[in-house]
C-alpha cells in the first residue's frame, strides 16, 4: 500500500494533455490522460478514441494497466485490431458489405472476407477527433468530436458523433455517445478494449471469471454472421448466468466455439422493462483481486476473446499478444442488424438524435462488491 500511496501522492488529479506524434499524412495527434480524486488513471488518444491505459489497482495496492495497448502511433494507424478504440460507424459486421434502406441498397467496403467490420478499413477508429474538455461534478471528463461526411466509407449521410470519457471519483469509466445525421443511416457503437485484469501482457485470461446477464445469444455462422435466431445459452458453452472461468469451455466443441476459435459472440442482454441501464457482465480475477461491473443502455454484449491475436504484435507491455491474453465487453446493437429486421433497429433517422452509455466500474475483492441487481 506504500507504493501505491506514493504514487497517488503524486498523481494530480484532472485533465492532461501531451503530444503523441503525427499521423502518416501529418495530422498532430494527442494523449490525454485524465486522473481522479483517488489516483485512478485512464490515457487515450484523440486518434480514434483509442483508450491506451486504464491503471487501476490491486488487492494489495499495486497499480497495472489492464488493457492491451501497442507502442506508437504507426502501429495504431497500421494495425487492424481495433485496440481501445471507438468503433462505428456500424460497430460489428454487415453481411455482404450492403444493407438496404428506404429502398435503396448501399454498398459498403467489405474488410471481413466478404462482409464489413466495424465499419470498413478506414472508419471512425482510424480518425483524428476534437477533443475538449468537458464539466462533470464528480470526476473528469472529456468530449470527443467527429465529424463523417455523407459517403465516408459508403454509409449515408454526413453524422456528427460525440464521445464523452468521464473518469469518476468513484472509480468508473463512463462512455457517453451521441449522434446526429443529416440523413437517414445506420449507426452502432462500441469501445473495443481489450482487457486483461491481471495487468497487460500477463498472460491467458482463461482463469479470470465472467458473468453475463443474459439468458439468450445471436448465434452465428461459420463467417461469423448472425443466423437471425435468437437461442438460449441453456447447455451451452456460453451460459456465463454464474461465474465461469473464461477457460472452462474455451475449446469445446460446440459447433459455435469452432466457428469463432473461442469466443466472438453477441449476448442479449436481461434488460428490466424501464431500466435506465442495465448490468451486463462481472468480470474479476482470483490472483488480483481485480474486479469490473460493465452496465450499458445497449441491447447487446459482445465477448470476444482476442482470438485472432497470434503473436506476431509486440504490445506497449513489451511482450507478444497472443490468443485468449484479453476478453473485450462491447456494448452494441446487434450484429448485421440492418439486414435482419428481427434485430433491434440501428437506424438513425434525420432530425433523431441517437444516446447511448456504457460503464465500466473497477474494485477489488477487498471486499468485493456485491452482485449488481
Amino acid at each position: 500500500m506504500i507504493a501505491l500511496a506514493a504514487e497517488m501522492a503524486h498523481a494530480a488529479a484532472g485533465l492532461e494533455r501531451t503530444p503523441y506524434g503525427n499521423t502518416q499524412d501529418g495530422r498532430a495527434v494527442d494523449v490525454y490522460t485524465m486522473t481522479n480524486d483517488r489516483g485512478l488513471r485512464v490515457r487515450f488518444l484523440s486518434y480514434g478514441g483509442v483508450i491506451t491505459e486504464i491503471v487501476v489497482p490491486d488487492r494489495t495496492g499495486r497499480l497495472d494497466n489492464i488493457v492491451l495497448g501497442l507502442s506508437n502511433l504507426r502501429e495504431y494507424e497500421t494495425l487492424s485490431a481495433h485496440y481501445g478504440a471507438i468503433t462505428g460507424r456500424y460497430a460489428n459486421r454487415i453481411a455482404g458489405a450492403q444493407f438496404t434502406l428506404n429502398g435503396q441498397t448501399y454498398h459498403l467496403i467489405a474488410n471481413n472476407g466478404a462482409n464489413t467490420l466495424h465499419g470498413g478499413p478506414n472508419a471512425l477508429d482510424k480518425q483524428v477527433w476534437d477533443v475538449s474538455p468537458a464539466q462533470v461534478q464528480d470526476g473528469v471528463a472529456a468530449t470527443l468530436t467527429y465529424v463523417s461526411k455523407d459517403g465516408e466509407q459508403n454509409f449515408p449521410g454526413t453524422l456528427t458523433t460525440h464521445v464523452t470519457y468521464t473518469l469518476t471519483n468513484d472509480n468508473a469509466l463512463q462512455i457517453d455517445y451521441q449522434a446526429t445525421t443529416d440523413k437517414d443511416t445506420v449507426v452502432n457503437f462500441t469501445n473495443h478494449s481489450y482487457f486483461n485484469l491481471a495487468g497487460n501482457g500477463s498472460g491467458p485470461v482463461a482463469d479470470q471469471m465472467l458473468l453475463v446477464n443474459a439468458d439468450r445469444y445471436t448465434p452465428s455462422g461459420p463467417d461469423l454472421i448472425p443466423t437471425g435466431q435468437i437461442a438460449p445459452v441453456e447447455g451451452t458453452p456460453l451460459d456465463f448466468r454464474q461465474m465461469m472461468p473464461i477457460g472452462a469451455r474455451l475449446n469445446s466443441a460446440f459447433p459455435q466455439m469452432v466457428n469463432a476459435h473461442g469466443y466472438d459472440h453477441n449476448f442479449v442482454l436481461n434488460q428490466p422493462a424501464g431500466a435506465p441501464i442495465t448490468f451486463a457482465a462481472r468480470a474479476y480475477d482470483p490472483r488480483t483481486g481485480r474486479v469490473v461491473d460493465c452496465f450499458t443502455t445497449e441491447p447487446g454484449l459482445q465477448v470476444y476473446t482476442s482470438n485472432f491475436l497470434n503473436g506476431s504484435v509486440v504490445g506497449s507491455s513489451g511482450t507478444t499478444y497472443r490468443q485468449t491474453e484479453a476478453f473485450t465487453l462491447e456494448t452494441q446493437h446487434f450484429p448485421d442488424s440492418p439486414n435482419k429486421p428481427n434485430f433491434p433497429s440501428t437506424e438513425l433517422k434525420q432530425g433523431q438524435t441517437f444516446r447511448s452509455t456504457t460503464l465500466f466500474r473497477f474494485a477489488t475483492d477487498a471486499p468485493l462488491p456485491p452482485l449488481p441487481r
